[in-house]
């Protein structure tokens, strides 16, 4: 099971980069993973079990929507996002966001993209004609060397046979990180950021990492409705709890 802050110490970490063999957990190197990760280990996940049927900001029970989706409707319709950012989620995502460690990605896309494709054979949601990364601006990628949103839809596309449209969408002006802003700051930032440079189909999914406040998939869903999209969903591998 998953017991250090870090995952893993440095020794394990260079073990893990250099294993290709199926079957290995990348948290603790177990040979009966699946997806990457061994039973215990997925068991340790921070499961988002009562999500607003809205943004997925975590509830007291299910079936509820949150106080600020019923004053204040998103242009999206619901958010699909299995993990809560804590441990050790928050730690998998830090190590593919921070240092381009991959293996730690493989198995929360292979489990969002499960319950994606379960959730799309029930009709619970409909299959989008697009996948749309949430963009980052060049200055920003060229610093870190991808767009881990980018990344994710590419591999979600990959499971789903579903279309990535990443040039649809482009951050026209760089924002500082927004890190420790509320919803409402974020969304100042965010205002007319974006610039559509294509047509817009009528069913897409925005991808990204992490759900914080909601604010780039809010500003980023007014901007794809506004051009003509009918039905929007967010997915993301985590949500943070406020």
């Amino acid at each position: 099971m998953i017991k250090s802050t870090d995952i893993l110490s440095t020794l394990l970490t260079l073990k893990v980069n250099r294993s290709r063999k199926a079957g290995l957990c990348v948290a603790c190197l177990d040979t009966s993973a699946r997806d990457g990760l061994c039973s215990p280990c997925r068991h340790d996940l921070p499961r988002n079990n009562h999500p607003c049927q809205t943004c997925a900001m975590p509830m007291p029970m299910s079936g509820l929507v949150c106080g600020d989706c019923l004053s204040n409707p998103p242009s999206f319709s619901c958010s699909i996002i299995p993990w809560l950012y804590r441990f050790p989620a928050d730690a998998m995502i830090r190590r593919f966001k921070d240092q381009g460690q991959r293996q730690f990605l493989r198995p929360l896309v292979a489990d969002l993209a499960s319950q994606l494709e379960t959730l799309m054979q029930e009709q619970t949601i409909p299959r989008p004609d697009a996948l749309i990364p949430a963009p980052m601006h060049r200055k920003r990628r060229l610093a870190r060397g991808f767009n881990q949103a980018q990344v994710i839809a590419e591999e979600l596309a990959k499971q789903l046979a579903i279309p990535v449209a990443s040039s649809l969408v482009a951050r026209k002006r760089h924002v500082d990180s927004q890190r420790g802003l509320g919803r409402d700051e974020r969304l100042k930032n965010l205002r007319r950021v974006f610039e559509l440079k294509g047509e817009v189909p009528s069913r897409i999914a925005i991808i990204d990492d992490v759900v914080t406040t909601g604010a780039t998939a809010r500003s980023l869903a007014s901007a794809l409705k506004n051009q003509g999209a009918q039905d929007i969903q967010v997915w993301a591998l985590a949500r943070t709890p406020l």
